[in-house]
């Protein structure tokens, strides 16, 4: 089990793009989800797969398990998915030794554009990149389990 931190953002420039270190093609769907937990498969790139388990309720910290699946089990699991597929492509960008994904959606969410920062510890502030907009952080309709589930968020950096 991994403990995470995680903080959420809305992106408001470009600046990002020159940085990218490599992404993926992301496809993912929901098996379960309820407050304080979700069961999601993720396919990358059409070549793997796994699935996470998701638990708790705080804003910036929750217990996450992930499991590689095989492919095939993956795409047939795609048949119980609740909600929509998300379609994203995730943008690996480095600013300050920390790892950014910035994930570009695609699909009926095209337009989206929101930047996660996963770490074992919080970062200040003043440490983030000046092409982040506004923390969307505990805010759940930007979360991948609600643009899975629920309606198309209003998009305002």
């Amino acid at each position: 089990m991994g403990k995470e931190v995680e903080r959420k953002f809305l992106v408001s420039g470009a600046a990002w793009r020159e940085l990218v270190e490599a992404d993926i093609r992301i496809r993912q769907f929901y098996l379960a989800a309820a407050p304080g937990r979700t069961v999601r498969v993720r396919i990358s790139d059409g070549t793997s797969a796994e699935l996470t388990l998701k638990f708790g309720s705080k804003a910036r910290e929750r217990d996450e398990f992930e499991y590689p699946i095989p492919l095939a089990e993956a795409e047939e699991m795609r048949a119980f998915a609740i909600g929509r597929v998300i379609e994203k492509t995730r943008h690996h960008v480095r600013h300050r030794g920390y790892l950014y994904e910035v994930d570009v959606f695609g699909g009926m969410l095209a337009g989206l554009v929101v930047a996660e920062l996963e770490t074992p510890e919080d970062v200040p502030d003043e440490m983030l990149p000046d092409w982040l907009g506004r923390e969307v952080t505990g805010e759940h309709r930007f979360y991948n389990a609600s643009l899975a589930l629920g309606g198309i968020p209003e998009i305002a950096a």
